[in-house]
């Protein structure tokens, strides 16, 4: 179904007409290619086992000049909220709005000040090719309401998204990695070249699904996993027993999970972990 007319301008032509270059402190790289942010969405699609998210609501956050935003109003969801900070940004996303109405949704706004689980209703979904600075502290912000989500769609940097995605006993293997991986199943859709961007990045991205496993972790077992990974790999090469210790009966817990208070904070898995936080 093609929802936007032909006659819409090309992202760079909206570029151009709008003085839009990217500004750093916003951690900005336009992605000018429709092609590609076409396949963003087709491959998160095609995941999911659905044609396109009609009956759904999906978030973007830092929509730009709107590559993946026309890719989303084009997979007709039931309403697309847009957050942005950029005032240029806004102008497009203003323009876009003439042409589809009450469909989408402006926010001139801070998304990390924002409660997503609390707009729209289920299913929601979130899009973005995230600002680089902020990627962390909001997938993070994401994870804690993951149950009020059906996916989420996230672009980071590779060497995020590596971590993201890690095993154990790999460098990149930290915190991140046991929070994404216990409440979530993750793929690589995969791999944009700096090229693709405008400004061209220094850095190659990864484009990752996201889907909750459903798992029924309660926030205060999130809480204290936080505390535990912050210790553990806050002294990644002491063994935690040493990292660990200011945790009350730190070695007993161990020894009644089988864990030998001789690892290291990469040697432990999520469900590890999880299994320590159900023990304070």
């Amino acid at each position: 179904m093609t929802l936007l007319p032909d006659s819409l301008p090309s992202l760079r032509e909206t570029v151009e007409s709008h003085g839009l270059m990217a500004k750093k402190a916003l951690g900005q790289n336009f992605l000018l290619d429709r092609n590609i942010t076409d396949k963003i969405i087709r491959l998160s699609l095609e995941k999911q086992n659905k044609k396109d998210f009609s009956g759904e609501y999906v978030f973007e956050v830092g929509p730009g000049p709107g590559g993946l935003t026309r890719a989303v109003l084009e997979a007709d969801p039931q309403k697309l909220t847009v957050v942005e900070m950029d005032e240029r940004c806004i102008e497009i996303m203003n323009d876009l709005k003439k042409i589809v109405g009450e469909r989408l949704e402006i926010i001139n706004g801070d998304a990390m000040k924002i409660n997503f689980a609390e707009k729209g209703s289920a299913p929601r979904n979130i899009v973005s090719n995230l600002p680089y600075n902020i990627s962390v502290p909001l997938l993070t912000g994401w994870l804690k309401q993951i149950e009020n989500f059906s996916s989420l769609t996230l672009m980071f940097q590779k060497e995020v998204a590596d971590r993201i995605c890690a095993p154990t006993n790999c460098k990149d293997y930290g915190r991140i990695s046991v929070l994404s991986q216990l409440q979530c199943r993750i793929e690589r859709l995969f791999e944009l070249n700096p090229n693709c961007f405008v400004p061209a990045p220094k850095i190659w991205s990864t484009v990752l699904l996201f889907q909750p496993l459903h798992s029924n972790i309660s926030q205060e077992e999130i809480t204290k996993i936080e505390k535990i990974t912050a210790l553990a790999f806050g002294q990644r090469r002491k063994m935690i027993r040493q990292s660990l210790k200011s945790l009350p009966g730190i070695k007993e817990k161990l020894q009644q999970l089988q864990i030998p208070e001789t690892f290291r904070a990469e040697q432990l898995t999520p469900a590890q972990y999880l299994q320590l936080a159900k023990l304070f």
